[in-house]
């Protein structure tokens, strides 16, 4: 299952892998001084590999050769240095680049992250929690891997590399120019295989988002699965989804599988090729016997980092699918940015107007069409109406969730627009019928909107949540810990936390969707008492389909498609004997409109 947004689907949108690593490098930036000490490691270490082969060789035919023993033993102390201080760079090299990598990383994380919670509701409407997840854990996961853990022994083999075939031109320059024929055909059948690997960790990539996105929706949903008898078929899809990212994974080893044995083979040919000819000119005077050995050392030191190179550059595949994958969701656009000469909102009267408001979540459907209201400061405004009406759009255009296709949403005579999104909302307190509880404490999740709030007053909201008494009750009080979501708790005594944090927050517009929907009669009258102290001298806009709660009302607007066909306090909609007046009939089950 996948979004239809452009984020969800990267092939569409496919970087050159060039832009893309450099703009990946872009992260190192703050660590230039860091850079030049894992550079001279990994120089070091490379050096000391390009010179072993060559002592040898020396010694073979300045030292064997010539019975020098006392010579041959000095040698050897010195490789062994020389070695010694190789394997000293190199751990220096693995940490000093894993040092770095490691906080490039860290910094992608922290990007993608701020980038989610940054971007507009409209982005999450298109777009799957399992898919995001995916490429905030598995994408920088399989970045980290490559980039993380084996990069560093990449920058040493490519230096040791350029080191070896500069000593071996050096040495011998025929010997040379022959070992390195096989470098072209080397690099071609890299690239050849490269691009078929690329095509195929895209793949993957996509496939574990999607595997990603099924298991979030199938674990969150596992109590309807079981009561709608949709196990076996919940299975059978996922079964599906995991044989598609199984053949993406199993195609893309096929390739590598099918790529090593070709490196393997032009590295023996490389290594007959210097075998005969090296031993021709051995045999004709033309090279000595040290010069020789020297370069079948060197050949298979050769080899070795460009398989390990080759190899490398193949899995960077899919590391690269994955930073292609992170780059579009971090290019995502933000369609809510700050106006540039955006300000702080002051404090707030909680004057609500809309103007002619249009919006429509498609711009070709809309969903409100000239919606004009009027909350005076202080006012209780109820929005009724059926499903999908448009009411919790009225509550989203408020908080500045979206913005408007035409006329304005203006509080206070301000458009909203005009302000600071986070100036706005934080004067704003809401209760959603959707209540949403975190792993923490009681205390932690009251304080969510408010983290500064003292423990008293924590407790105070508490209490006018109606809630405190609940509370105490618990094994250790406000410093219970809830489970996730809050899955210890009933859906009521969930809902009332959620009240409490929104007292804590202490609004000046407060917006109530169904929030007493989920709570038996009895509890709904605790809350209904707290509310009524709650929405004194504040004004709120308060979503319900129960009547009974809006009765006290100063205007009610019955919403239907998109308009308001109804606007009064509740007596004078029961007068005009009209939508509202039968929709409370109906809740009464009375045959004709209740008075009051």
């Amino acid at each position: 299952m996948t979004g239809t947004g452009s984020v969800v689907t990267p092939e569409k949108k496919v970087s050159k892998q060039l832009p893309t690593l450099r703009r990946l490098l872009q992260y190192l930036k703050p660590y230039r001084k860091e850079l030049p000490l894992a550079f001279g490691s990994v120089v070091l270490g490379a050096s000391t590999q390009a010179i072993g082969p060559f002592l040898i060789g020396w010694s073979i035919d300045n030292l064997i050769a010539q019975g020098n023993l006392r010579g041959l033993l000095l040698m050897l102390s010195l490789l062994v240095i020389v070695y010694l201080i190789g394997l000293q760079a190199f751990r220096s090299q693995i940490y000093r680049v894993g040092w770095l990598m490691q906080r490039l990383l860290a910094q992608l994380r922290q990007d993608i992250f701020t980038k989610i919670q940054s971007l507009p509701i409209s982005f999450f409407d298109r777009s799957e929690a399992g898919d995001l997840m995916s490429r905030l854990l598995n994408d920088v996961s399989v970045v980290n891997q490559v980039f993380g853990q084996t990069i560093s022994q990449a920058l040493g083999s490519l230096f040791s590399l350029v080191g070896i075939i500069i000593a071996m031109l050096l040495m011998n320059l025929r010997l040379g120019l022959l070992s390195n024929l096989v470098v072209p055909l080397m690099i071609f059948t890299t690239g050849l295989f490269a691009r078929w690997a690329r095509a195929r960790f895209r793949v993957t990539r996509q496939t574990i988002g999607e595997l990603s996105t099924k298991l979030e929706e199938d674990i969150g949903s596992v109590r309807e699965a079981q009561a709608f008898n949709r196990v076996q078929l919940n299975i059978e899809e996922f079964a599906s989804l995991n044989a598609a990212n199984r053949d993406a994974n199993v195609h893309a080893v096929a390739i590598t599988a099918a790529f090593l044995p070709s490196i393997d083979f032009l590295n023996t040919l490389a290594t007959a090729a210097v075998l005969a000819y090296g031993g021709y000119l051995a045999v004709t005077g033309a090279a000595t016997v040290g010069t020789v050995t020297a370069f079948l050392l060197y050949v298979q030191q050769f080899f070795r980092p460009i398989q390990f190179l080759s190899q490398f550059y193949t899995q960077a595949q899919s590391a690269m699918a994955g930073v292609e994958r992170i780059f579009l969701l971090l290019d995502e656009p933000s369609q809510l940015n700050d106006a540039p000469d955006a300000g702080e909102m002051p404090p707030l009267r909680g004057e609500v107007c809309f103007e002619g408001v249009t919006f429509g979540y498609n711009p070709e459907q809309l969903v409100l069409k000239g919606v004009n209201l009027h909350a005076l400061p202080g006012q209780m405004i109820a929005l009724v109406g059926p499903t999908g009406a448009g009411k919790s759009t009225i509550i989203n255009l408020i908080l500045r969730f979206y913005d408007v296709s035409g006329g304005a949403v203006k509080v206070d005579g301000i458009d909203v627009r005009s302000v600071t999104q986070a100036s706005l909302r934080r004067q704003i307190g809401i209760v959603l019928q959707d209540n949403i509880l975190f792993s923490g404490t009681v205390a932690e999740n009251i304080a969510f909107g408010c983290p500064q709030a003292t423990h008293a007053e924590i407790e105070a909201a508490a209490q006018v949540a109606n809630v405190h008494e609940f509370i105490t009750s618990l094994p250790q009080g406000y410093s219970t810990l809830l489970g996730e979501r809050g899955a210890n708790l009933s859906q009521g005594q969930r809902q009332l936390i959620s009240i409490a944090r929104a007292v804590l927050v202490n609004p000046q517009i407060l917006i109530l969707d169904e929030a007493t929907s989920s709570i038996d009669t009895r509890t709904e009258a605790l809350v209904q008492n707290a509310i009524a102290g709650l929405l004194e001298g504040r004004t709120s806009f308060v979503i319900a389909h129960r009547l009974s709660t809006v009765t006290q009302a100063d205007q009610v607007l019955v919403i239907q498609q998109g308009q308001i066909v109804e606007q009064g306090t509740h007596a004078q909609l029961i007068a005009q004997s009209g939508v509202y007046a039968n929709l409370y009939a109906l809740q009464l089950g009375a045959s004709t409109p209740a008075t009051i």
